[in-house]
């Protein structure tokens, strides 16, 4: 068993407290300074008993579910990014896992990619269920295949999820259409007003029988 106890600032991981080392480590200038105050400090003895806590935890029948897996929910969906060098951003995100130590990677044509991939870490959602998010910065190839793959305790194998991107072309026809009714709405409007300007000021012509 590990205990794992993590600290955020603004939903980025600072200090870390671990089992296996048995003391805290900082993520940045500020967390390691914080960290090291925080080693020669009691605070340390108090998370020293965080694993027996834990066991005490799972042995209690009123909180069973502590000792199960839920596996990710996982959706790999087209987002936009400013000052990106790469026209094409995905992001790849699984919601409601447990337990929290999960990895997420990418593959271009079955073979990993370990450029221009930006990841944060496990995030808590509050309700023992944590989620985690990753993006890849690409120029599209016709005929490639992009693909997210999940390795989580949950499955007995690593889970491929492919991009598909006509969803992505899906999109650009809804926006082209939303546009399209847009414009229509704005001539119609003008049309209308150019005409009760015309009407007011007498200029309308009859066609006379």
């Amino acid at each position: 068993m590990v205990y794992i106890d993590s600290f955020y600032l603004n939903k980025f991981l600072f200090i870390r407290f671990n089992s296996t080392l048995m003391k805290f480590v900082g993520f940045s200038e500020i967390g390691m300074k914080i960290a090291e105050r925080w080693n020669d400090s009691p605070f340390l003895q108090t998370e020293k008993t965080g694993p027996d806590v834990c066991k005490s935890l799972i042995k209690s029948v009123d909180i069973p579910d502590l000792t199960k897996v839920a596996q990710p929910k996982v959706k790999v969906s087209s987002v936009t990014r400013a000052g990106g060098r790469h026209p094409a951003v995905l992001m790849c995100s699984a919601y409601e896992f447990y337990p929290p130590q999960i990895k997420v990677s990418w593959l271009r044509d079955g073979k990993p990619v370990t450029s221009e991939v930006t990841s944060n870490m496990e995030m808590a959602d509050g309700d023992w269920y944590y989620q985690i998010h990753s993006e890849l910065e690409y120029s599209p190839k016709s005929g490639e295949k992009i693909s997210c793959m999940i390795e989580h305790a949950s499955f007995n194998k690593p889970m491929i999820h492919d991009w598909d991107p006509s969803l992505l072309e899906s999109e650009r026809n809804k926006i082209a259409i939303g546009a399209s009714g847009l414009v229509l709405g704005i001539i119609i409007a003008a049309t209308g007003i150019i005409y009760f300007k015309m009407k007011s000021k007498g200029r309308i012509l009859v066609p006379q029988q």
